[in-house]
């Protein structure tokens, strides 16, 4: 079991890792942020992305859907941006947001790898 510093330290060594965070859905606060650039201000994405857990989630329940969201892609031109939610019963509310250089990450690994780091996370 990693605890979040573990973790989001586990993530960045991704290849293309470019920022992670581990964010509270409820409150669309970053519990825990590591990396970023000028241009990703990971607090900022962290509080944007929390919309669209909701939003996801909101479509989900009017659908009657039995289902949960495994992981959300978010393709922009030169960045994948990853958002998975933590299934643990400690890590209720909570998700893993990953952002990758599409020129330097492969995303079915990626996508691989944030699934394991997020089976082993324990808060």
């Amino acid at each position: 079991m990693a605890d979040m510093e573990t973790a989001l330290k586990e993530l960045m060594t991704i290849d293309g890792a470019i920022g992670v965070a581990l964010v509270d859905y409820n409150s669309g606060m970053a519990l825990g942020v590591l990396g970023g650039s000028k241009e990703l201000d990971l607090t900022v994405a962290a509080a944007g992305n929390t919309d669209v857990v909701r939003a996801k989630m909101r479509t989900i329940e009017m659908l009657n859907l039995k289902e949960g969201i495994e992981d959300i892609l978010i393709t922009l031109g030169s960045q994948y941006h990853l958002i998975r939610p933590v299934t643990g019963r400690s890590g209720k509310g909570l998700f893993l947001y990953l952002a990758l250089s599409r020129q330097r990450a492969n995303l079915a690994l990626a996508r691989h790898q944030l699934l394991r780091i997020e089976d082993d996370l324990d808060m």
